[in-house]
């Protein structure tokens, strides 16, 4: 998911609840509201594999679906066994936040700071000053979250495996749903350079217009047919992440400019831009670093707690953060160095 920084320090704290009590009815005063703000019709849209891997989960998971740094340079690490912020820089555990369900999906901060938390339960706010929450009775379309994200507005999008909803943060109001969203599943989401957002769904990619909330547009004959992992790249490119390739996809033409060699027939699963303008590319089968003008392979990454990379924070704490199917580990940006960080594997406890 693309990293949000924000440079504010000064915030306005609304309505934390304690954890007995957490669940909310949030007010109803006057707001804009945007066409078609019924919940879509209930569909399935769960595919078989999809279906059956959530069945056959073991009891503890120690998989990281979700890394997103704040505005103070702490990483909040989302996990099947909970939210952690910590110390990028030491790995120190800063907070660990009890939740009402701890199969995380998705991360994003918002503009005022406030971390806003996708789980399969719904959506929880946390106050990272002083780490209260707030859970939401917000009629989404699923309350099974697989993304966030918030655009240039200060809105935030909320991806669900039965469509798309739009949620003031401030406020804490739903604002819409996007009806009939092509593809159903929003597995993935970025903004491009005109401020759109692009939806990765079960059946390609659906562009939205962010101010009515209306589809304007799609690209559906993609190879692998289902985007599981989306990013906007510093030359406005969307880089897509299929079941068998890596594309990069003009937004504006909406062709496929490239397939990356490297990557065809790999499951990618999660992708990040670094501070170089490098591309960090997890797949379900280890984690690479390409050059993005030619797709050059220029490292790839061993020794990771699993070879299943499902998230990725760069350049945090000096170091390129890892979230895989087992566990968290970091990557030295000086020395190459990888280490797992032991408070979230499924190994005897260590020395960080």
């Amino acid at each position: 998911m693309t990293k949000l920084i924000s440079g504010l320090w000064a915030s306005i704290w609304i309505g934390a609840m304690s954890a007995s009590a957490i669940a909310q009815t949030t007010p109803e005063p006057f707001v804009p509201r945007f066409p078609g703000d019924v919940p879509p019709r209930s569909v399935e849209p769960l595919p078989p594999q999809r279906q059956l891997e959530e069945r056959s989960q073991p009891q503890t998971d120690f998989r990281i679906p979700a890394l997103q740094e704040d505005y103070t340079g702490a990483l909040w690490v989302g996990s099947w066994i909970g939210l952690t912020r910590i110390d990028p820089n030491t790995g120190r555990i800063l907070a660990r936040v009890g939740l009402p369900n701890y199969t995380i999906g998705a991360l994003a901060q918002d503009k005022v700071g406030r971390i806003w938390v996708g789980t399969a339960e719904g959506l929880v706010r946390v106050d990272p000053r002083s780490n209260e929450m707030t859970a939401y009775n917000f009629s989404l379309p699923s309350n099974r979250i697989l993304s966030l994200l918030v655009d240039e507005r200060g809105y935030l999008w909320v991806g669900t495996d039965r469509g798309l909803a739009l949620i003031s943060p401030d406020e804490g109001l739903l604002m819409t749903t996007v009806q009939e969203l092509p593809g159903v599943s929003a597995n993935a989401l970025t903004v491009d350079d005109n401020g759109q957002l692009w939806v990765g769904t079960l059946e390609g990619l659906t562009r939205i217009d962010t101010a009515s909330a209306f589809v304007i547009g799609r690209i559906s004959d993609i190879p692998g047919n289902v985007v599981q992992t989306l990013t906007t790249g510093p030359d406005g490119k969307l880089w897509v992440g299929t079941p068998n390739s890596l594309l990069v996809i003009n937004p504006e033409s909406r062709e496929i400019e490239r397939s990356v060699t490297v990557m065809r027939g790999r499951s990618v699963t999660s992708v990040q831009f670094a501070e170089d303008s490098s591309v960090w590319v997890g797949t379900d089968n280890g984690l690479w670093k390409l050059r993005a003008e030619t797709g050059a392979v220029l490292g790839q990454i061993p020794d990771l707690p699993s070879s299943r990379v499902l998230s990725l924070s760069p350049d945090t704490g000096n170091k390129l953060w890892v979230g895989t199917s087992q566990g968290l580990a970091w990557v030295s940006l000086t020395t190459g160095r990888v280490r797992p960080h032991f408070a979230f594997v499924s190994e005897p406890p260590g020395t960080f």
